[in-house]
């Protein structure tokens, strides 16, 4: 028995499967096992070490922190994906004196690093005196890097869509415009959603970079309340707490576009409902037929000619 893209294993390839799985969750389990008795063993799990955290103060501060997060993966995100769109789509162009700058813009973008780009925003502007505020640094910097890997997966996913989905819109009367908003990006943004979620989970842990220009996000909390010498500096304490932020906010976004997918393939599915064009105001077609057999009688006898 065999599938399209493999053969399906037999039983002596089930059972080494089985082993390797086995083996390999050992090998993690180990490695976790290690992490946690070094922790133990350098005293990270010591009281005085987490004592800080029965302060409401400190948990406050890390509120605050992990709003400044989200506030900037908040713009970053709505902003990355509108210069995606708008570079993907000029990638498609027709005409090359649209294309071919936009691919140029695209991969100029996407070779800088982000933490370069927030350095030269928030270091390099005032050089030019333009002062920039670190949050409107971190933001531009994650809109200009994650829009431009997000315009390749658009252009992508466009481009991986069967060529009669685009001649079919065309025969049926649709302009370039129509074509593109009705029929290619829908099915394309459908198809590559688990990407554009994936660049946002990134864009989400990137808002970290935002420390090394003083921005006050989640990261730059972690780091302050990890110095607190009177308190035995819980660095390692303060980073499995926010790293545990961290982690669950990238969770919920994850499922949030799960849900999301899962809806757009069932609507997808389903369609829309299409009337019968037989049926009218409620009429059946056999009282549609004897209507217009009476109406055509009645014509007939009118003009004299013979009834049909």
């Amino acid at each position: 028995m065999s599938s399209v893209l493999f053969d399906v294993p037999g039983p002596r390839a089930v059972a080494r499967n089985r082993l390797i799985g086995a083996v390999t969750v050992l090998v993690v389990l180990a490695v976790l096992g290690w992490v946690v008795w070094r922790l133990y063993a350098t005293g990270q799990f010591a009281p005085e070490k987490w004592n800080i955290f029965t302060y409401s103060a400190v948990w406050v501060r890390f509120g605050e922190g992990l709003l400044s997060t989200l506030a900037a993966f908040a713009v970053a995100g709505v902003g990355s994906l509108v210069l995606g769109f708008v570079l993907g789509i000029g990638r498609l162009s027709e005409h090359a004196w649209v294309r071919e700058p936009v691919r140029w813009i695209i991969e100029i973008l996407r070779a800088v690093p982000v933490l370069i780009l927030m350095m030269l925003l928030y270091y390099g502007l005032p050089v030019l005196g333009v002062k920039m505020p670190p949050y409107w640094a971190v933001v531009i910097a994650l809109i200009v890097y994650n829009g431009s890997v997000l315009a390749e997966v658009l252009r992508a996913g466009i481009e991986s869509l069967p060529r009669g989905q685009q001649e079919a819109g065309y025969a049926i009367g649709l302009r370039k415009t129509g074509v593109m908003s009705l029929i290619l990006l829908p099915q394309a943004v459908r198809a590559m959603m688990p990407v554009i979620i994936a660049q946002l989970v990134v864009a989400l842990k990137d808002t970290a970079l935002g420390f090394i220009i003083t921005y006050q996000e989640l990261l730059y909390v972690i780091n302050q309340i990890g110095n607190q010498a009177p308190y035995g500096s819980p660095l390692i304490p303060a980073a499995i707490v926010g790293g545990s932020m961290y982690v669950a906010v990238c969770l919920l976004l994850s499922y949030i576009a799960y849900r999301l997918q899962r809806r757009a393939k069932r609507s997808a599915k389903a369609g829309p409902v299409e009337p019968d064009p037989r049926q009218h105001d409620g009429e059946t077609n056999t009282s549609l037929i004897v209507m217009q057999r009476g109406l055509g009688k009645h014509d007939a006898n009118n003009s004299g000619g013979p009834v049909l």
